[in-house]
């Protein structure tokens, strides 16, 4: 069952920003609003026809399996968790929980449990953003497009994002850069035909499209498609510092590779820097963060709160 479906355990205050201090409060009912935004009576019902889904919401896919799982959650246990929403125009424009929303229209429920926010448009894509990391609802592609509107029409900084969504720097740039790609290639990110890791390295390379599809049909790994990238380049870019090498690599540096990979890899779900050192006993990752946000979001990943 969907986590929107799933009570969360109460947390003695959080390390970081999270969704409570971009809602308001984190009581149950939300009574408190954010500084500048009138507070909120607290959970209503309003009829669901009153709702329209939030221009601009940063996800574009919706997976027809999970919300038919929702709508049937849904249609035996009712909507656990309020959708927020703010007021636009005659009705209201949902601003967190257009899967809920949704999944209640197939349940045919009349009225749905709203939270209603005064938030300005700034605050109501942050929240939209936040809570779509927070839940991993989004693609990579729609991540990256969800930091450019907050850095294009709202003029966000790169390390406010990175504050906002308790990620590093580099990866808020790296989510960025993936924009630069072909809309074929980003489809193809989008609907994970090909990873973060493939299309990386797909940034700025010729014929980058012939080369997608020859990943997708041929199912090569990252580092193979890395191979690929580096031959149409022509091997003209200098080359980059190895890092050291593990002692246990075989002689073609296949492990060392590997790991590498896999902190990239790690690297990409955490939004944070995954170092892997590997020995003949054992080794140890070691996860960085800057924040205490950071360090929060790591903590819930752990624990599967954020998951």
């Amino acid at each position: 069952m969907n986590d929107t479906q799933t009570p969360r355990r109460p947390r003695a205050g959080g390390l970081g920003r999270g969704l409570s201090s971009l809602f308001g409060d984190n009581d149950g009912d939300g009574a408190a609003g954010r500084s500048g935004t009138t507070p909120a009576a607290g959970v209503r019902q309003l009829p669901i026809t009153a709702l329209t889904p939030m221009a601009g919401q940063p996800r574009r896919f919706f997976d027809e399996a999970a919300l038919n799982e929702l709508a049937e959650s849904i249609a035996a246990r009712g909507i656990i968790q309020p959708i927020v929403v703010r007021p636009h125009g005659k009705g209201y424009e949902i601003v967190a929980g257009e899967r809920r929303w949704r999944a209640a229209q197939r349940a045919r429920l009349h009225e749905v449990p709203v939270v209603v926010r005064d938030l300005s448009d700034a605050e109501t894509m942050e929240i939209a953003l936040v809570e779509n990391i927070q839940r991993r609802d989004l693609t990579a592609i729609e991540e990256a497009e969800g930091y450019r509107r907050l850095i294009d029409e709202f003029g966000h900084t790169q390390e406010v994002l990175a504050n906002l969504v308790a990620k590093s720097r580099s990866h808020i740039a790296n989510l960025l850069r993936l924009l630069e790609l072909p809309r074929s290639i980003q489809d193809m990110l989008g609907d994970q035909r090909i990873s973060m890791g493939h299309a990386r390295a797909l940034i700025n390379v010729p014929e980058a499209e012939d080369i997608a599809q020859r990943i997708v049909a041929k199912g090569l790994s990252v580092r193979e498609a890395e191979k690929l990238a580096r031959g149409a380049k022509g091997n003209d870019e200098p080359a980059k510092p190895r890092p050291p090498r593990d002692p246990l690599a075989a002689d073609d540096g296949s492990i060392d590779a590997d790991l590498r990979a896999l902190e990239r890899q790690l690297g990409d779900v955490l939004g944070l820097k995954v170092s892997i050192v590997h020995g003949d006993k054992g080794g140890a990752i070691t996860i960085g963060y800057s924040t205490l946000g950071q360090l929060d979001l790591v903590c819930q990943r752990l624990t599967g709160e954020g998951i």
